[in-house]
């Protein structure tokens, strides 16, 4: 296991993490491609006038390509960070590094709650940056991206609060300060509880006293949990880990915001982490349970849909969800349920590349690459003189093409090509 410093605690990224929670964000080219997780965070640097950015990156072993090796299976990929101006004409920095996973058992390199974790440290001025990142398998040869903009933040006030990081696992934080990050911000059930890290930097020069709140909101800026406690901070940078006392948190999306005031009740720093509340047995994608059953619309019939629908509570729903899809698992004995996860990274992926005024899974492109996946060939005409934007979809194996026509040139594409019969059914 290899232990990264994080200022002055010990940040535990192992090569071999094992059952932590189902990363939750994703970034994709194209269907199937390597898949991965990120977060940036702003710390406190001891350059003078800089701010310390921390590159998270979380790739999970089902994502990679492991070959038999001396050590029993290896997987090596290649991670290349790049920091631009925030329009892209200037490079910043840039860190390239490579990673080596070992594992002894193959059954470890499917599980899907198994990943490897990697960070690496900027040290920028505050402003607006443009950070991007690149994963290369380095035996597939698969490469995948993402472009994400990022404000580095300017910590030269009194009381300057860090960005909040969220822990996965810790292990007698107070003994030793190591914990593991949570950078997918998944947390999966009530006995994980949502725990973080942050710094607080003082230039007070005395011990002084402050009262902190813990909010968390959910997606409609409800108050769902508050706590509160006063705490003397230090000159200087003070490390601070809380774990909430309770978990009251459903299914769906939140935000914690930390706020410290002064005796006076003046608010003098404050900031927020967005995080998800999700079951194991779910994919990553799932976020809201009844928008979770709306989506099976094109694999359960209308009286499972209705009975789904129709549970009282968010609970029974759940069971109810969960009850269809297991009687739909190809393998029952194992903890995977395979077209369940396929059918729910088809609907990730309709939503990421078919979207317009409606989501993507709800377009007719969405639907096709629900029930039939990824077609063999796509023949694009955006630009056509004499005709709108169109697009033929070739599926070879079924000896069928079909036409999507926007109508509107607003990437509304509608299919023109009727999809009935046995068409009409989902193939895993």
């Amino acid at each position: 296991m290899k232990t990264i410093f994080i200022s002055s605690i010990f940040i535990l990224l192992s090569v071999s993490i094992f059952a932590q929670q189902e990363p939750f964000s994703i970034n994709k080219k194209s269907f199937g491609e390597t898949v991965f997780y990120k977060d940036f965070l702003n710390f406190f640097s001891n350059k003078s006038g800089l701010t310390r950015v921390d590159v998270f990156v979380q790739v999970p072993y089902k994502n990679i390509q492991f070959v038999k090796s001396s050590e029993g299976f290896t997987a090596k990929y290649s991670v290349t960070a790049s920091v631009f101006d925030s329009t892209k004409t200037m490079l910043i920095v840039e860190k390239t590094w490579n990673e080596t996973v070992n594992v002894i058992d193959f059954n470890m390199t499917t599980e899907k709650y198994n990943y490897n974790l990697s960070k690496k440290s900027f040290d920028l001025k505050p402003g607006k940056y443009l950070i991007r990142t690149n994963l290369e398998d380095l035996d597939s040869k698969k490469e995948t991206a993402s472009e994400n903009p990022f404000i580095v933040k300017d910590f030269s006030g009194k009381i300057s609060l860090s960005d909040i990081l969220l822990i996965a696992k810790s292990e007698n934080i107070q003994a030793n300060n190591s914990i593991v990050p949570n950078v997918s911000r998944n947390i999966s059930s009530s006995k994980d509880r949502v725990k973080f890290y942050f710094e607080v930097n003082s230039k007070y020069t005395a011990e002084t006293r402050f009262t902190f709140e813990y909010k968390v909101t959910d997606s409609e800026n409800k108050i769902i949990h508050r706590e509160e406690e006063d705490r003397n901070l230090n000159p200087g940078i003070n490390q601070i880990f809380f774990s909430m006392t309770e978990f009251p948190f459903d299914l769906g999306a939140y935000i914690i915001k930390v706020t410290i005031s002064d005796a006076k009740q003046n608010i003098v720093a404050t900031n927020t982490k967005p995080f998800y509340s999700q079951s194991r047995a779910l994919p990553a994608i799932i976020t809201d349970i009844d928008k979770a059953i709306a989506q099976t619309i094109f694999i359960a019939t209308p009286d499972e849909l209705s009975y789904m629908e129709e549970g009282k509570t968010q609970p029974e729903k759940m069971k109810r969800f969960l009850e269809f899809w297991k009687k739909k698992d190809p393998s029952p004995n194992n903890d995977e349920n395979e077209v369940f996860d396929e059918y729910y990274k088809r609907v990730e992926y309709a939503n990421e590349n078919f979207s317009s005024y409606i989501e993507g899974w709800k377009s007719d492109r969405g639907m096709v690459f629900i029930l039939l996946g990824a077609p063999n060939n796509i023949d694009r005409h955006p630009f056509e003189y004499d005709s709108k934007p169109y697009e033929v979809w070739e599926y070879y194996n079924l000896n069928r093409s079909f036409v999507f026509l926007d109508q509107t040139g607003f990437g509304d594409y509608r299919l023109i090509t009727p999809l009935t019969g046995d068409l009409y059914r989902y193939r895993y």
